[in-house]
Formats: structure tokens, sequence, C-alpha cells
């Protein structure tokens, strides 16, 4: 009994985390959802960021990340409780790291398809990184 309840239990948690695939649109970032930008300082400079949107690097320009460090600041600055969007430059590390967040931490996780290379080939507004 107390293996089904605790299967239960389990099975419950996991539903409630979700990733979603998204393109990015003018409707979702005036919805004022919380935007991550996972993608290096060096792209942020290079083609600017979405206008309020928490930049919070994951793999630095070598290829290396640091989990526990991107976890602590995401945990910080952004309301993890409440679903938000991560950004990157194709969409592909996003994928990756929407995919953990919502597994393995049940985040509610909207991965923007196509990332800043899709958002600027639409003309959506950027704004300059200036840090």
């Amino acid at each position: 009994m107390k293996k089904i309840l605790l299967s239960l239990i389990i099975l419950s948690v996991t539903l409630l985390a979700s990733m979603t695939n998204e393109y990015p649109s003018q409707k979702i970032l005036d919805s004022k959802i919380p935007i991550v930008d996972i993608r290096t300082p060096g792209e942020w400079k290079e083609t600017g960021i979405i206008e309020n949107s928490i930049t919070i690097m994951f793999w630095d320009e070598k290829g290396g990340y640091d989990v526990n460090a991107f976890l602590t600041e995401l945990n910080q600055k952004v309301d993890t409780k409440k679903p938000f969007a991560l950004i990157c430059r194709t969409g592909s590390r996003t994928s990756v790291v929407a995919d953990f967040l919502a597994k393995k931490l049940n985040y509610d996780v909207i991965n923007f398809l196509g990332g800043i290379v899709y958002l600027k080939a639409l003309n959506l507004k950027t704004v300059p990184y200036e840090k």
C-alpha cells in the first residue's frame, strides 16, 4: 500500500512539471513571462537581448558549465514556481536545459524554438546588452 501511495505521489509531482516548445512571438514577449537568456556575454553583446530578459549564462565560451551556479542564480532571479521561458541562439542549448529543468526539478519551462536568430528574423525588438 505504501509503495502504491508513493508511486502516485511521484507520478502527480511529475505531471505538474512541463516543458513547452514554442517559437518566440510578440504575443509571448508582451505577456511579461520571465525570459532567461542562457547565452554567453559575447553573444548578448553581438545580437542584443530581449528587453527585460534575465541573462544567466549556462555554457561558457569553451563549452563548460556549472549547473549549481546556474541554478543558484536562476532561483535568485526567477520565481521558478511559475512558468518562465529560456532562450539561446537557435534553441539547441535551451532544449537541453529546459528538458533538465522540467524533468529533474519539475519546473514549468518554455523552450523558445529558433532562439534569438528566429526572433531577429521576425524583426522583433532586442536591446543592447550593457554590462
